[in-house]
């Protein structure tokens, strides 16, 4: 299988929801989704269940450190690493997030970027090396924020500029969207319609935390609240139906209640599926 022949809802694996995911057979989802750094070197038990689910329902990545818009060298120990994980696992696709993450060492967080025409040229340049050592195109995601850095462009062009820069696919994350649209202030709906159709991979969805009115945590550990499902009902009103992954990190609810949000997913999906999935 063929990313652009994928279809439906997925769940990101997390080794809290493995057992129930393995006794089912990830049942509820019509893909997953790992972090490889969590997987990479594990064997046994979990190495073995990790299979049996990838033997079972499409696999994609999606990465924590690589540091695409940080300033060290890219770590090629790491991306080779992660090669042999999508090799041996058949993985569909591999995305990473549009930040930083490390400078001496791993910070352990998603840093925000300057929205600079110099930022654009250096990670495009990054991308394009990833791709290189990876022989497979990255997928890069729009992330949460909580501070602005100096920079020319709004986060919309940024993200626009590397897109076409570094001529890669988008992992569109819905609530990212919708918690930096509340965070600083600007329309959520045209950041959305400013996204290039044709680079739209695949999108995430999640729930989040409101430490205020004004400020909103991309937690990934509550249900999906109603305006991030309409703007992702949105999404795909613009941009035609794609795959969407829901990401749930802690406070697991029981399986049901997960696979009742893929479900909300796969009838907004219905919904606007007289649109073919590249909006035309």
């Amino acid at each position: 299988m063929h990313l652009a022949h994928l279809t439906g809802a997925g769940l990101g694996l997390r080794r809290g929801l493995l057992a129930e995911l393995i006794g089912d057979h990830a049942s509820g989802a019509d893909f997953l989704e790992v972090a490889p750094e969590n997987w990479i070197g594990v064997g046994g038990r979990l190495g073995k269940q990790l299979r049996a689910l990838s033997e079972r329902r499409p696999l994609l990545c999606h990465g924590l450190s690589l540091n695409l818009g940080g300033f060290a060298p890219l770590n090629l120990g790491l991306l080779h690493a992660i090669k042999g994980f999508l090799d041996a696992h058949g993985v569909l696709a591999y995305s990473e997030h549009l930040s930083a993450c490390a400078d001496d060492g791993q910070l352990y967080d998603l840093m925000p970027l300057p929205f600079s025409d110099e930022s654009v040229a250096r990670i495009a340049e990054r991308v394009r090396i990833v791709q290189d050592v990876l022989e497979r195109p990255l997928i890069i995601e729009n992330v949460s924020a909580y501070a602005r850095l100096p920079g020319e462009l709004d986060e919309a062009d940024f993200v626009r500029a590397v897109l076409e820069r570094a001529d890669c696919q988008l992992l569109l994350d819905v609530n990212n969207v919708y918690v930096n649209s509340l965070n600083f202030g600007f329309d959520a709906e045209a950041y959305i319609a400013a996204m290039p159709s044709e680079r739209i991979a695949y999108l995430h969805v999640a729930g989040h935390y409101d430490q205020a009115a004004d400020l909103k945590i991309d937690t990934h550990g509550a249900p999906v609240i109603d305006p991030v499902w309409a703007l992702l009902s949105s999404a795909y009103a613009q941009h035609g139906v794609r795959p969407t992954l829901l990401e749930r990190d802690f406070n697991f609810p029981p399986l049901a209640e997960l696979y009742a949000e893929l479900a909300h997913i796969r009838s907004l999906q219905q919904a606007v599926q007289p649109l073919s999935r590249y909006g035309t």
